[in-house]
């Protein structure tokens, strides 16, 4: 979709890594690079989400949580909740990661309810979607990553809070990366999805980013895709090269 105004966007999902001392290594290299008109956001551990959010303060790059829960308060060891992200200073949280559905079981339902909460309560959302590995090789691609959207479709009051990530679950920390016609493709469908489901003003103005082995030797090239809005990067957002994936639409 050449010629869009979505503004392009790349989150560095840190997953369980880091420590103080490479944090401030990574905020050193992140604020001082030059990010162009990109919008970054970072999601680190919940034990460093403050210490981020304050490294990070009026550089314009934002810290967001790796997952939330879909209650405000209670007895939920070891969760938090959006109002205890937003009392820190953060403004995002990712939701539905492939590694929350597949390692930790959380399945469509669950998902929808943490989104709807998570932007009831204020917060943005990283909303991520992805099939697995035997269900691409199915031919089941589009069956399933619609299903996980539909899922949370009617709980989306303001689109303009959300940005979709797509993610083919055989593509993260493989070193296999779905070809910049294959995510162009799945980006393309679920444009026509979202026009059909949603409305057409919120398929040409959405945001939706890819994330599955993404580098600073393959993101040009996915860059160049009309569909693709950006990236969620995972192990290549805690090296200095990550800036270069920041700047993939760059000349």
């Amino acid at each position: 979709m050449a010629g869009n105004n979505r503004k392009f966007f790349v989150g560095g999902n840190w997953k369980m890594n880091g420590s103080k001392d490479s944090i401030n290594e990574i905020c050193g290299w992140l604020t001082a690079g030059d990010r162009g008109d990109t919008e970054v956001v970072v999601g680190p551990p919940t034990a460093y989400l403050g210490y981020v959010q304050e490294k990070l303060a009026g550089s314009g790059v934002y810290a967001a949580a790796q997952n939330c829960y879909k209650v405000p308060k209670g007895a939920f060891t070891g969760e938090i909740s959006p109002a205890m992200i937003k009392d820190i200073g953060c403004e995002w949280v990712i939701l539905g990661h492939s590694e929350r559905r597949n390692v930790f079981g959380e399945s469509d339902e669950l998902i929808a309810e943490k989104i709807e909460h998570a932007l009831a309560e204020g917060l943005k959302v990283i909303a991520c979607i992805g099939e697995k590995l035997e269900e691409r090789e199915g031919g089941q691609t589009e069956e399933v990553v619609f299903r996980q959207t539909t899922a949370f479709k009617d709980k989306v009051k303001d689109w303009g809070k959300v940005v979709l990530a797509y993610e083919p679950v055989w593509a993260i920390g493989t070193g296999k990366v779905a070809t910049p016609q294959q995510a162009q493709e799945v980006h393309a469908s679920l444009r026509t999805w979202l026009s059909e489901n949603v409305s057409p003003a919120v398929a040409n103005s959405l945001r939706i980013i890819y994330g599955g082995s993404v580098s600073a030797s393959n993101c040009k090239e996915l860059a160049t895709q009309g569909d693709i809005d950006g990236f969620l990067v995972g192990g290549a957002s805690l090296k200095p090269d990550f800036v270069k994936i920041i700047n993939a639409r760059k000349a």
